[in-house]
């Protein structure tokens, strides 16, 4: 080793100990250094949970103040300072498990991840049923457990309502502010346009705007502005002050994925993903064990056991009374559909039903008698994508007919098929049989269970959705089923009719 003299050593620049992190690294800032923007985003999550906070607990006093004051009311004693005094010695302990519960379940989240009405739902079915093991453990005599269901249907009355409205009114001021949450699709073709048009079916309702794209394969803009290519994307999200990116591609190489996520997050954007059909039936998976390679066996789409006796009662049961509360109704719109066209009053569409077998699907008559005969000729007006025929103005719809499909009244005699065992109330829609000779076979695995009034496809956007993106929302209904998502589903497709989105 040579002899080195101090005037032989020159000084060296040396690097800053976070010269490896990015300038603008959004994941290197600290509490004690926030900026104003990080204090401002602190207050305004804070002020989002205590007002979320403070309805929750304004709907669960009145839930049970009410259900006090309908059992007094039914056995004639109603005080109302008597029921208020009994609702302040049960609110303190019904909010504390309400609160952690729905905490729990992300319903004070912030407004993009908060869940919706199956959540709040099952938190407060969950909250009940703590309530009463709580009140049989310590010895509680009721003289019935009105208190308890009583108390439930209130609550899910109440809070959905005032969450509803919170979400509204919030929503409303938001876009009013000018808010959008800017998004930037990347991914290939195909995949992207089938992501923009499934965020565009809206009709601008969407909190998400989409401000271009950045495809790995060449495309045409088509509507949609090309951004840049994948490895400017940290310029390109400074540049357009993007809010979050959304990978639309299930085959997203996976290193790129690493440095997309990596670049975003320096940059303080979020990343998404649109799910693909893979990824939705992979959560059925159950990991089998004993093999030298890890592997999942994906169980087929169906109900069975305890899950078939759950759907089939709460069908059954909800069904019936339908019928009976619709009945006044369901007689009036026979006998006009009787008066004001020659035909039946009933017209029993033969569609392919679980396992492919056909049934009559009942509807009300909405045609003319010799509309089958007329669709032939029709076939090149199809406003349809896939497999479906869908047109606005059909000329074989009759003038009450055109009324009863307008609020999907026509589908109301459906409720018999659900008595019969033929239809459930919430699940894939039957198609006619014109529609499901032309499916393709991974389409058909909609048929293993139930075909149903109502579903994720009216709730979702109905006709404004391509085919494909039906047939995955059943798939995502048949991996996420519960008692809880149908009645969400039930309760979601009332707004869903009567705004007609899609409706034709």
């Amino acid at each position: 080793m040579p002899n080195l003299k101090p005037a032989d050593l020159k000084p060296v620049d040396l690097p800053p100990l976070d010269a490896a992190l990015p300038d603008k690294d959004m994941r290197a800032k600290r509490p004690p250094g926030m900026s104003f923007l990080l204090r401002w985003s602190t207050l305004r999550r804070g002020a989002r949970v205590v007002s979320l906070l403070a309805l929750d607990l304004g709907a669960i006093i009145l839930a049970i103040f009410t259900a006090l004051c309908l059992k007094a009311a039914a056995r004639d004693a109603w005080e109302p300072s008597v029921s208020w005094a009994q609702a302040k010695d049960y609110v303190p302990f019904a909010f504390l498990v309400a609160s952690l519960l729905f905490a729990r379940s992300g319903l004070y989240a912030e407004r993009a991840q908060r869940p919706g009405l199956t959540r709040i739902v099952a938190s407060l079915f969950q909250t009940t049923l703590v309530a009463l093991i709580f009140a049989v453990v310590n010895g509680e005599e009721f003289s019935s457990y009105y208190i308890f269901y009583g108390t439930l249907f209130f609550a899910v009355a109440y809070v959905s309502t005032a969450r509803f409205a919170y979400e509204q009114l919030t929503g409303l001021m938001l876009r009013a502010a000018g808010y959008k949450r800017r998004a930037i699709l990347v991914g290939s073709g195909e995949q992207i346009e089938a992501v923009a048009h499934a965020l565009l079916a809206s009709g601008g309702h969407s909190p998400v705007q989409v401000i271009g794209f950045i495809s790995l394969t060449p495309r045409p803009d088509n509507g949609l502005r090309s951004l840049g290519a994948l490895a400017d994307i940290g310029a390109i999200v400074a540049d357009h002050k993007a809010d979050e990116v959304i990978i639309a591609d299930p085959a997203f190489p996976q290193q790129q994925a690493v440095d997309l996520v990596d670049t975003c997050h320096q940059q303080g954007v979020v990343v998404r993903i649109a799910p693909s059909t893979m990824e939705i039936l992979i959560h059925r998976a159950e990991f089998v064990p004993g093999q030298s390679v890890p592997l999942f066996e994906l169980k087929p789409p169906v109900f069975d056991g305890i899950d078939f006796a759950l759907k089939r009662s709460f069908d059954v049961a909800v069904a019936s009374v339908l019928l009976l509360v619709l009945s006044p109704l369901l007689l009036a719109m026979a006998l006009a559909v009787r008066l004001t066209s020659r035909g039946p009053i009933f017209y029993r569409s033969w569609r392919p039903g679980i396992g492919g077998v056909p049934f009559p699907c009942l509807k009300f008559r909405t045609m003319y008698h010799d509309a089958d005969r007329r669709q032939a000729e029709l076939e090149g007006r199809n406003e349809a994508t896939g497999a479906l025929f869908k047109m606005r103005d059909d000329p074989r719809v009759t003038r009450v007919g055109r009324m009863l499909r307008r609020f999907s009244l026509d589908e109301l005699p459906q409720l018999i098929n659900v008595l019969r065992g033929q239809m459930s109330l919430v699940g894939p829609r039957p198609l006619p049989q014109r529609d499901f000779d032309r499916l393709e076979n991974w389409h058909k695995k909609r048929y293993l269970v139930l075909p149903g009034i109502t579903g994720l496809w009216q709730v979702s956007g109905r006709s404004d959705l391509d085919f494909d993106d039906l047939v995955r929302l059943d798939f995502l209904y048949l991996e996420r089923w519960s008692v809880f998502l149908d009645l969400t589903i039930l309760v979601k497709t009332v707004p869903a009719v009567f705004t007609r989105r899609g409706a034709f």
